[in-house]
């Protein structure tokens, strides 16, 4: 579940982008200024407001320490600010003077790179904050950026509605063309890297003007060249989606919409969790936190909310899809049901089934006498594939033993702390930290070398566990 549990009202203007690092939160606004609060409480620092952009802000973003605060302006420049002191670090001009309109920060902070009104690029050496490569899209505005978790290559998106993959030598690697009708709006990287064999896989999300969100994945392959594949879309909001953003596992999908709403999607299977509504206009920023389960929201009513994921019930968010466990499938609502078919392949029974009602209770009671006399099944074959699955479901139901995706691969031991490496799966911390130490940094599970020693804290699968020991 979700809960709102607080929500800022000190800009004076549309907030247009909102960032988290490790214990400190940041947002900027059409009124100039960006703020800063200490996530602890979500009390303002000191030296917030920081003042000296001459137009709205439109971007900001953190370097991987937290140390510095990155934000670009109508202004024609990019600020960089100490979060220590609240002072610019540097100003970084753009190239040919026109509005900046994006900017991003590689993991490794060792570059950023900035998109302008006119199609322009601009990639800095961010520790020199020097001027490193010009590129350009013609006839467009660059509205997105997102580097890869590897910080060599970076995607950019513009109002023309394609998506572009870029090395740091400013070298089109791949062009999307058309990605999203009517122009892209933002594009983020998976904070994982999958590899096997001769591939390198990243997931990108993008959200546009077409009111969908779309996951993608991007293959590297050991030639050097790169494939890009739509990998699920998903059609959650009714109006332009404006922003996304992926939890720091990779499990979890937020997105922002000009229809007030907010979507959270588990993003491994492409299934909606839950719909919030609390913001009174467009959504126009979001962004999950790296070290707690946190989601933040800003919106064109000049507010920012913090929500946070866990097991409690809320009243201001509406649980619309299958955010749900095996185990549980008793407690099903019929919206529950309903993505349980579409996932299934079924997705021809949907209607059937919400017409007469169909709950978790209900789909574990059913038999082939109510599926042909009650829900009017004619064929023989779409009864039996149907109840073969509800036998599935009944066999995890009843499985008293804990489930195998909770147990560490190393201590086969119920994780406290599951971290994801490098190789794409979840291990308890102190084990695979102790397995990395003395292993070479191999990976358990492939035998293959762990591109990075980088481990990212499991928040779902940890608030998962929790569910189920809470409910055995």
């Amino acid at each position: 579940m979700t809960s709102l549990i607080c929500t800022l009202q000190d800009h004076r203007d549309d907030v247009n982008w909102c960032a988290f690092s490790g214990n400190l939160f940041a947002t900027c606004s059409g009124d100039k200024t960006l703020r800063i609060y200490n996530t602890r409480d979500f009390s303002e620092l000191p030296f917030s407001p920081l003042t000296g952009h001459g137009y709205g802000v439109h971007c900001c973003c953190f370097s991987a320490c937290g140390q510095f605060l990155a934000s670009c302006s109508t202004d024609a420049t990019t600020m960089v600010w100490s979060t220590v002191t609240g002072e610019i670090e540097a100003v970084l001009e753009h190239p040919g003077r026109s509005p900046v309109r994006i900017c991003a920060l590689s993991p490794d902070s060792a570059h950023l790179v900035s998109g302008a009104s006119d199609g322009t690029l601009a990639l800095w050496d961010f520790p020199s904050k020097q001027l490193r490569r010009t590129g350009a899209v013609s006839d467009t505005t660059m509205v997105a950026c997102s580097f890869s978790p590897c910080s060599q290559v970076f995607m950019t998106g513009s109002t023309y509605g394609d998506l572009r993959l870029w090395d740091l030598d400013m070298n089109q690697l791949h062009a999307e063309k058309n990605a999203h009708d009517l122009g892209v709006t933002c594009c983020t990287f998976a904070p994982s890297i999958l590899s096997g064999g001769q591939v390198v896989q990243f997931r990108l999300a993008s959200c546009g003007q077409d009111s969908l969100l779309k996951i993608w994945t991007i293959n590297k392959f050991i030639s050097g060249g790169y494939k890009m594949q739509l990998l699920h879309t998903l059609t959650g909001q009714s109006a332009p989606v404006l922003s996304c953003a992926y939890s720091s596992d990779g499990q979890l999908l937020v997105s922002g919409s000009v229809d007030k709403t907010i979507t959270v999607y588990d993003a491994t299977n492409a299934v909606l969790l839950y719909t919030l509504n609390q913001h009174e206009r467009y959504v126009t920023a979001c962004c999950f936190s790296p070290t707690s389960p946190l989601i933040a929201t800003g919106s064109m009513d000049k507010t920012v909310n913090i929500w946070r994921l866990e097991d409690g019930c809320s009243d201001r968010g509406e649980r619309t899809s299958a955010g749900r466990s095996k185990l549980l499938v008793g407690d099903w609502s019929e919206g529950d049901v309903s993505a349980w078919l579409v996932e299934e392949g079924l997705e021809g029974l949907v209607d059937k089934f919400r017409a007469n009602n169909i709950d978790g209770t209900e789909l574990l009671s059913l038999t082939k006498e109510t599926l042909a006399s009650e829900l009017h099944i004619e064929s023989v074959g779409l009864r039996s594939k149907l109840l073969r699955k509800v036998e599935e479901l009944k066999s995890d139901s009843v499985c008293s033993g804990i489930p195998d995706e909770f147990l560490c691969p190393i201590t086969r031991e119920l994780m406290r702390e599951p971290v994801i490496a490098a190789d794409g799966y979840s291990y308890e911390r102190e084990a695979i930290d102790s397995w990395i130490n003395t292993k070479n940094r191999s990976s358990p599970m492939t035998n293959l070398p762990l591109l990075t020693t980088l481990l990212t804290p499991n928040h779902t699968l940890k608030m998962a566990i929790g569910r189920w020991k809470t409910n055995h």
